[in-house]
Parts: structure tokens; sequence; C-alpha cells
């Protein structure tokens, strides 16, 4: 049987290499809109404030306002 299967090797090091901010920033300004358009829906989107009639977007979301503190009754 050949020791080979066994024989280990150093790891080689390597330094991670930092993502420059322009890589970052449009995903991060991506994000960033999604988490304040889902804030939105789910935390205003009722009443005066609705963009969208009817009551869809507010039954869609209604257990997700309970659960993060929004009221709505």
């Amino acid at each position: 049987m050949s020791n080979a299967a066994f024989a280990t090797t150093a790891p080689a090091t390597s330094r991670a290499e930092p993502i420059p901010v322009g890589t970052i920033l449009p995903w991060a300004v991506f994000a960033s809109l999604m988490l304040l358009l889902a804030v939105y829906f789910v935390g205003a989107e009722e009443g005066a404030t609705s963009l969208i009639g009817g009551s869809y977007v507010h039954e869609f979301v209604h257990d997700g306002r309970h659960l993060l503190g929004f009221p709505c009754h």
C-alpha cells in the first residue's frame, strides 16, 4: 500500500483580498431600497398612505405586521 494517499501537504497560505467599495456599493444600495420597500409595504401600506387600492396588500402582509409590532386595527 502506498503512503502517497496519506501524505499531507502544507496548505497554501493566501490572504483574502478586500472587496473594493465600488463593487459592493451598487448591491448595498439595491438591498437598502428593497428593505425600505418591504418596510413600507409591511408598515405603511394602509389607509391614507395606500398606493394600491383595495385591501389585498394589507391582507397579504397582515401577519407580518403583527409580528413586527405594527398596529393595523
